[in-house]
C-alpha cells in the first residue's frame, strides 16, 4: 500500500498537468482557428479543476496505475472533460480540423522533452534517479509518451480519429466520423486485445530510448 501511495505521489503532478495542458491546446488552437467555443466556456485555462473528469481523469488512471505496478509496465491511460470545440466555426472545418486535433498529443510531444528536461537538470545538479523530484521527472516523460500514443490511434473521438476525417476525402469522411458515437467502447476493446500492445509498446520505448538518448540519461 505505501509504494501505492508513494507512486500515486509521484505520478499525481505529471498526469494532471499532461491532460491539462493537451485539452488546453485544442482549445486555444481552435480559438485561432475561428471558434471561441472553448473560450467562451473558460476552458482555455491552466487551472485543472475546470478540465478534470472524476473518471477519466482520477479512476481510470488510479487503476490503470496499480495494474502496471502488478506486471511491471507503466502505460498511462487516461482523459479529460473534452474542450468543447464547434468545428463548423472554424474558418475551414474540414482542414482546420487537423490542426485542433493534432494540437493535443503534439503539445504530450513538447511536455515530453520538457520532462526530459527537467530531469537532466536536477542529474547534473546531483539528484539520484530514486529521488522523488527525478521519479516524478521520469513519470512525467513515460505519461506524455502514452497519452500521445494513444490519443494518436485513429478512432474518432480520439485525437487520430478527427485527423483522419480531416485527411478522408469528404464523403468517406463523413461515414468514418460516425464512430465517435462509438469510439471509447472501440477503444476499450482493442486495449484488451495483444494486437494493439503489440504495435504501441514498441513505439513507446522507441520514444522513451530516444528522449533518453538525446538528454543522456540512464
Amino acid at each position: 500500500m505505501d509504494a501505492l501511495l508513494q507512486t500515486i505521489a509521484v505520478y499525481f503532478l505529471p498526469v494532471v498537468f499532461a491532460i491539462t495542458v493537451h485539452e488546453v491546446a485544442h482549445g486555444y488552437v481552435a480559438r485561432y482557428f475561428g471558434d471561441t467555443t472553448a473560450y467562451l466556456a473558460g476552458r482555455i485555462s491552466l487551472n485543472p479543476i475546470r478540465h478534470i473528469d472524476p473518471i477519466g481523469t482520477i479512476l481510470v488512471p488510479l487503476v490503470v496505475l496499480g495494474l502496471s505496478m502488478s506486471v511491471g509496465q507503466t502505460f498511462m491511460f487516461g482523459w479529460a472533460k473534452p474542450v468543447p470545440v464547434n468545428f463548423a466555426n472554424l474558418r475551414h472545418p474540414k482542414q482546420d480540423m487537423l490542426w485542433v486535433a493534432i494540437a493535443g498529443p503534439m503539445t504530450n510531444f513538447c511536455m515530453v522533452f520538457g520532462w526530459a528536461l527537467v530531469l537532466k537538470i536536477l542529474v547534473v545538479t546531483g539528484s539520484s534517479s530514486g529521488d522523488f523530484a527525478a521519479r516524478m521527472a521520469l513519470a512525467g516523460i513515460a505519461v506524455n509518451i502514452s497519452f500521445m500514443l494513444l490519443n494518436l490511434i485513429p478512432i474518432p473521438p480520439l485525437d487520430g480519429g478527427r485527423v483522419a476525417v480531416s485527411l478522408l476525402p469528404p464523403r468517406l469522411a463523413w461515414q468514418y466520423a460516425k464512430l465517435e458515437r462509438y469510439g471509447i467502447l472501440i477503444l476499450i476493446v482493442l486495449l484488451q486485445l495483444p494486437l494493439l500492445r503489440i504495435i504501441l509498446l514498441p513505439l513507446f520505448s522507441a520514444m522513451y530510448q530516444l528522449v533518453r538518448v538525446t538528454f543522456a540519461f540512464s
